[in-house]
């Protein structure tokens, strides 16, 4: 997840709304919902990817354990990511619930 967001190709939403055609909410929506649903599904795959290193680690078929390390860090920084993430998107829906019209 973080080379994703390193690269950024998918999470670029600005630069997709200020294409030449106007886009509207419904599309961006779903590129949203798209750009959300691979960084989870690139979490999850971080995951499995620490849980089989982690068996292979008790099994002592794996010979560098700072692989295993690594891995672990990567996948708790993609989670803690994600946690934020999903805060701030709860702060700003509750921060648009309190405007008044």
């Amino acid at each position: 997840m973080i080379e994703q967001l390193n690269n950024m190709p998918k999470l670029n939403i600005l630069q997709a709304a200020s294409q030449t055609k106007p886009t509207g909410a419904v599309e961006l929506s779903h590129q949203f919902n798209n750009m959300l649903t691979d960084a989870i599904t690139e979490l999850n795959t971080q995951q499995a990817q620490v849980e089989r290193l982690n068996g292979q680690f008790i099994r002592g078929e794996l010979n560098d354990v700072h692989q295993l390390t690594i891995s672990a860090e990567k996948a708790e920084l993609g989670l803690q990511l994600t946690v934020q993430m999903r805060n701030k998107v709860i702060e700003a829906y509750q921060e648009i619930m309190r405007m008044q019209l």
